[in-house]
């Protein structure tokens, strides 16, 4: 009941529409109920010249009009009916028009929503939460499952409400005309309700399986489509094939147990609703024989009971769809429930620019029980560049991700002018702060786009200005578009020396006071290299730096050097300083010149 609740929270901003389309709902099932009523005048009184006669005593307001149409002449009910049954098709068409209009209208606002803060929560997450879930499954939730939800707020919620709107209709109709034999017809209920409530756990189960298995295929495709270039390059196309088909296969047999239980409901529970119907009819039957019951309101009586069947197997879909809907409905929450772990203080305050130093004071880091960081205490003054070396793993780049914040310590404090940086807002810390990574970052976006990438004012001049810095320039004009021509997902369009010198451009153009290069210079031909470390130099000038690269001869010119071994700082001093000692960097150092003999 509590998951339901929460799903059902989704429609609290648009109780406005609902009531409205709720009315809307309780008018057209009113005019099923007078199509089917319609068939007491003309079966009694047109066709037949009798008389309606109900088996109980009548409503004196009722009992008048039912009396009035039996003084009128079969000709001149039979004209009436004419003029009238067409009206009620009309209104009945238009209110199903606007009930289902809203309802729709209601569900897409709900899709809207849910979308919109499930990627806000995304966006706020810290990325940690990133590094446990797979790209494709997140895709998953904010397509594959919202769209469950869809279905079950707007069509599953109209038939929960028109089709009980239908139920008290009918029932009190059947109750009206022999009260005996609808008690009797409750015994239906227990017969009805439990298929329903067996196959509705068995349905939530399987589609909680079914939208796994999806989110698993939406990941293998997020993969194998951003590393075709590899899986080609391995000549993978027929193991990855066999994969997806696999994975597809085991979704499309999830899917059928799933709409195999779905449809048995509704035969089950109509073969139910029928034997039930064969059974009053040989009751009720003698009295229409008898004359105590017109033929008329008996076929009221008999339509009433069998349009009851029509809602609850209805109802009996509902569960189906909402019992999907709730499986859909947890994993969303899974996420708008993430704990974030980089919060913002309360009373945080916007940071004027770095003026003095930065420090690590004893910081200690972890992912989960993998310790990574282990007692880091060192200082850096505003305009010097440190650099960070040691062998793969020992936690360099996740230094680095201490300082905007991507993480926070443990234990420990990092200090910007004597502030701790975890009373710092956020976005002044990160407006502080420029990345250039081994892995660069490019949107499919134009690259002048790109390259301003974070504002929203777009100064051209300055833009071009930071692309001549970063040698960025030439190659751009020469696009099909110059500086209006898109990239590609990725920027797939541009060589990797390319993509690297925009990114520098785009950190120029932030013109930060502080720069964090994770082995910007990795990975490059010669001559890319040469160009890109050019235009680092000229982004390097007058601001702090925190560079990683496992070239140590990129290092050199760095204000000091501190060597990291299993998350501990081993060794710190100048290039030189460290030639000139036994220890880890200069055993690195010979390692990497032998290599080049």
């Amino acid at each position: 009941m509590k998951e339901y609740r929460r799903f059902i929270r989704f429609l609290k901003p648009h109780s406005g529409i609902l009531g409205l389309a709720a009315v809307f709902m309780a008018i057209s099932s009113l005019f099923d109920w007078v199509s089917i009523a319609m068939l007491v005048p003309v079966t009694d009184k047109v066709f037949n010249n009798g008389k309606i006669v109900f088996p109980v005593k009548l409503p004196e307001a009722v009992e008048g009009f039912v009396g009035r149409i039996n003084n009128i002449s079969q000709i001149d009910l039979l004209h009436m009916l004419i003029l009238f049954i067409p009206l009620l098709f009309l209104l009945k068409g238009l209110t199903n028009f606007l009930y289902s209009y809203y309802m729709s209208d209601i569900g897409q606002l709900c899709v809207r929503d849910i979308r919109s803060r499930l990627y806000e929560k995304l966006q706020s997450l810290s990325l940690e939460y990133f590094t446990k879930k797979r790209a494709g499954e997140l895709v998953s939730r904010i397509t594959n499952d919202v769209k469950l939800v869809e279905n079950a707020l707007s069509y599953g919620t109209t038939d929960l409400v028109y089709q009980s709107f239908l139920i008290i209709i009918f029932a009190f109709t059947i109750f009206f005309i022999h009260w005996k034999l609808a008690l009797l017809s409750l015994l239906l209920i227990p017969f009805i309700a439990l298929p329903i409530t067996k196959v509705g756990r068995k349905l939530r189960k399987i589609s909680r399986f079914s939208q796994e298995k999806m989110a698993d295929t939406n990941s293998l495709l997020v993969e194998t489509i951003s590393g075709v270039r590899i899986v080609k390059a391995f000549c993978m196309e027929p193991y990855e094939i066999a994969k997806f088909k696999k994975q597809n296969h085991e979704y499309y047999k999830l899917s059928m147990k799933s709409i195999k239980r779905s449809l048995l409901l509704g035969p089950l529970t109509e073969l139910i609703g029928v034997f039930f119907g064969i059974f009053i009819l040989s009751w009720v039957g003698k009295d229409v024989i008898s004359g105590k019951l017109s033929f008329g309101v008996f076929g009221l009586y008999l339509g009433s009971l069998f349009s009851l069947i029509r809602p609850l197997k209805k109802l009996s879909q509902v569960n189906s769809i909402n019992q999907q809907a709730l499986a859909a409905n947890s994993r969303i929450y899974e996420v708008l429930d993430a704990p974030i772990a980089v919060r913002e203080a309360p009373n945080a305050f916007d940071l004027s620019r770095v003026s003095q130093q930065i420090e690590f004071k004893d910081v200690s880091f972890r992912y989960e029980e993998a310790q990574v960081l282990k007692h880091i205490s060192f200082s850096v003054k505003v305009g010097e560049a440190i650099a960070i070396a040691g062998p793969s793993g020992v936690g360099k780049s996740t230094l680095l991700d201490l300082l905007p914040r991507f993480y926070d310590p443990q234990e420990g404090v990092i200090l910007i002018d004597g502030i701790n940086s975890k009373t710092i807002s956020l976005k002044s810390l990160r407006n502080q702060i420029g990345i250039v990574t081994q892995e660069v970052v490019l949107f499919n976006d134009t690259v002048k786009a790109n390259i301003s990438y974070g504002h929203l004012d777009v100064d051209e001049k300055k833009i071009v200005e930071a692309s001549r810095i970063a040698n960025a320039h030439d190659f751009i004009i020469k696009l099909p578009d110059g500086y209006d021509t898109f990239v590609g997902d990725r920027g797939v369009k541009l060589s990797g020396g390319e993509r690297q010198r925009l990114a520098i451009a785009r950190a120029l153009f932030k013109n930060p006071p502080i720069l964090l290069l994770d082995e910007a210079t990795s990975q490059l031909d010669s001559e890319s290299e040469r160009l890109v470390q050019e235009a680092l130099n000229q982004l390097m000038r007058g601001r702090t730096v925190f560079m990683v690269a496992h070239r140590l001869s990129t290092l050199k010119n760095a204000s000091q050097i501190i060597v990291l071994d299993k998350g501990a700082i081993v060794q710190s001093g100048t290039h030189q300083d460290l030639l000139e000692k036994e220890g880890l960097y200069r055993r690195l150092w010979d390692m990497q010149n032998f290599s080049k003999i």
